[in-house]
């Protein structure tokens, strides 16, 4: 296996998903390891020094949103969690523990790899230099240097709110970012309750950046939980 092969930590109970997920990502060249347990994947996690970990929620010994909060105490390793729970205080304890992204079983390999992708080119974001720094996904293209939104090449204006709102979405592009998240982030602490001011500069958003508002294809809502941003 090549020293450059991305690392990818699989910490399942069920042999069979591991199976398959050791066998799947593999072809596509990560070289991946496996864990059982909690306990097991914590010791695999700081012997192995990750580039990415598929959690599951439901380990034998220890509860997953613990397994994140030990792991986030030490770590900046992109989480993706994969599990059958999905309550939506589930998926939004996940995430503000420091889950970086939620897909629940059933799952399609195809959104799982996406999400892997997208996960990593974030994680190695802070590291590269001698770049602009300019995000583009589809059609948009968001200039943070100079605070530039241009959809199909046509610049687009937006207010000062509506601008840090999207530059939060950028930041965490690919990120699943629950309600709370998103308010503390663009209107502060003081706002954590006020989720209507966030659908209402959502639905602005959508109404310039997006070709149908009604069916958006770039600022994605994760129903109960909050926003994504969609990076591939």
């Amino acid at each position: 296996m090549a020293k450059t092969d991305p690392v990818i930590i699989v910490m399942e109970d069920d042999p069979s998903i591991r199976r398959f997920l050791r066998t799947s990502l593999s072809t596509y060249g990560f070289n991946v390891f496996e864990a059982g347990t909690g306990k097991q994947g914590l010791v695999e996690l700081g012997v192995r020094k990750p580039d990415l970990l598929i959690l599951d929620l439901g380990l034998p010994d220890m509860d997953g949103v613990d397994v994140i909060r030990a792991i986030r105490a030490w770590s900046v390793v992109p989480i993706v969690i994969l599990s059958a729970r999905s309550g939506e205080q589930q998926k939004i304890e996940a995430l503000d523990a420091g889950a970086d992204d939620y897909l629940t079983k059933p799952f399609g390999f195809g959104e799982l790899l996406a999400r892997i992708r997208v996960a990593l080119r974030h994680a190695a974001r802070p590291a590269e230099s001698g770049q602009d720094n300019v995000f583009m996904t589809a059609n948009l293209k968001v200039d943070l240097d100079n605070r530039v939104v241009s959809v199909d090449d046509r610049e687009v204006h937006l207010t000062p709110i509506q601008y840090r709102l999207l530059a939060v979405l950028v930041k965490h592009a690919g990120k699943v970012l629950t309600h709370q998240q998103i308010l503390n982030e663009v209107w502060g602490p003081s706002f954590r309750e006020n989720a209507h001011y966030l659908r209402i500069y959502m639905s602005q958003l959508r109404q310039k950046l997006e070709a149908d508002p009604t069916q958006p294809k770039l600022l994605l809502t994760e129903s109960g939980v909050g926003y994504r941003l969609k990076a591939w």
